[in-house]
């Protein structure tokens, strides 16, 4: 069970980072060079370049495990398929919201870029609960020797 968990979030994590560099770090970097005017030439130095880069690529990746998390979680017993899809709601305001906190630029193009993601990654996570965790672990209800059965 650990294996296919492992590469399904490595897979993933390289996916939104990939996704973070080839599709929002060129948006995003023209935003912060677009201040440029007569008086204000913009001359980014390569550690901000780098940061804005490492920041959006690890945004991004960590984001896009969200269906690896919401899987992990179902099979552990805390959510099921009806319970996000009565949620959805909720889901997509908290995928503004972190969007909003995550990107490293103040634009809401960015914001877009990273909660229109979010929020197919929640559709796609209600999908994979219901494929994938229909049954929960079942280890962690045996009788060990910590659980006591009381009659």
């Amino acid at each position: 069970m650990l294996l296919p968990f492992t590469l399904i979030s490595t897979l993933c994590f390289l996916g939104g980072a990939a996704f973070g560099y080839f599709v929002v770090f060129p948006p995003a970097f023209r935003f912060l060079i677009g201040y440029a005017s007569d008086v204000l030439d913009p001359m980014p130095g390569v550690s901000e370049y780098f940061s804005l880069a490492l920041r959006l690529l690890l945004a991004f990746g960590a984001v896009f495990e969200l269906p690896v998390l919401m899987v992990f979680l179902a099979k552990i017993g805390i959510v099921n398929a009806d319970f996000l899809r009565k949620h959805r709601k909720y889901a997509i305001l908290a995928a503004f919201v972190i969007a909003a906190i995550l990107t490293p630029t103040p634009d809401v193009v960015n914001q877009f870029f990273m909660a229109g993601p979010l929020i197919l990654l929640y559709e796609v996570s209600i999908y994979a609960v219901r494929v994938f965790a229909r049954r929960p672990f079942t280890a962690f209800a045996d009788d060990g020797p910590n659980n006591q059965k009381t009659d």
